[in-house]
């Protein structure tokens, strides 16, 4: 399976650097016409470099999902340069590391409104345009942290995500009616730059099986398959890819 995306519209955010940029680049190089939405423009520009560099089609908008607004200027500006889209790629999120116990009503509010809010608002918008595709996805970044495991620090985080698995399921069957399915990946360990705030990646990998780190390619193209045609009976799931770091029940069994 090639999982040929050639002429479809994909949005893409959170697409500037890591995870993002992977999608980004992993879908124009299948064929997509990517919007590259992002926080910040110097690494939303250098991954539109690097597909066009590669001969991918993508353009730029510079976007904070942390409101409504926001979501719905993202989606206007994907109909407005490409005419339509076709796969909803939702990778933007906030990972900071705070204790509950100090944690501020402006960090657990921003989090909530980029990994959680921002599923609804983008969803909302792009439902005209999705109802009119041929094959329509919508494809969400989770995390093991949340709905499996836990972190001292990311309360907040993990409430988030454990929140947009909820929202997958439901979205699924609420959408099936137009064809529209709704999916999500479960990224482990994963060699970002957020990871690097976690630990050293040697001592990290030396307890997940597959004795590494994630890339940002392995999710990109566990998202790639969830998005296209073949993946057209799958709805209301995640897909963890996490090396199987959760398969044993204690650390000493590795």
């Amino acid at each position: 399976m090639t999982h040929d995306s050639t002429g479809r519209v994909a949005l893409v955010t959170g697409s500037g650097q890591g995870i993002g940029r992977a999608l980004a680049q992993v879908f124009a190089a299948h064929g997509a016409k990517v919007m590259v939405a992002t926080r910040t423009q110097a690494s939303g520009a250098e991954t539109v470099r690097l597909i066009r560099e590669a001969g991918g089609s993508a353009e730029l908008f510079t976007v904070d999902l942390s409101t409504r607004a926001a979501a719905n200027q993202a989606v206007a500006a994907t109909l407005e340069t490409f005419g339509g889209l076709d796969l909803l790629i939702h990778n933007a999120g906030m990972f900071p590391m705070q204790n509950l116990i100090d944690l501020s009503d402006e960090t657990l509010e921003g989090t909530l409104a980029v990994n959680l809010k921002s599923c609804f608002w983008l969803t909302q918008a792009a439902l005209a345009a999705l109802r009119q595709a041929e094959h329509p996805r919508i494809v969400i970044t989770s995390s093991v942290t949340g709905p499996r495991t836990a972190i001292p620090g990311l309360s907040h985080y993990a409430a988030s995500k454990a929140g947009v698995n909820g929202f997958i399921r439901s979205a699924a069957l609420e959408l099936a009616e137009y064809g529209i399915t709704v999916n999500g990946v479960e990224p482990g360990l994963i060699a970002t730059q957020a990871l690097a705030s976690l630990g050293d990646s040697p001592a990290l990998a030396r307890n997940i099986p597959l004795k590494r780190l994630g890339t940002p390619e392995d999710i990109a193209h566990a998202m790639l398959f969830l998005a296209s045609p073949q993946a057209g009976y799958i709805t209301g799931q995640t897909l963890v890819v996490d090396g199987g770091a959760m398969l044993p029940e204690n650390a000493q069994f590795m």
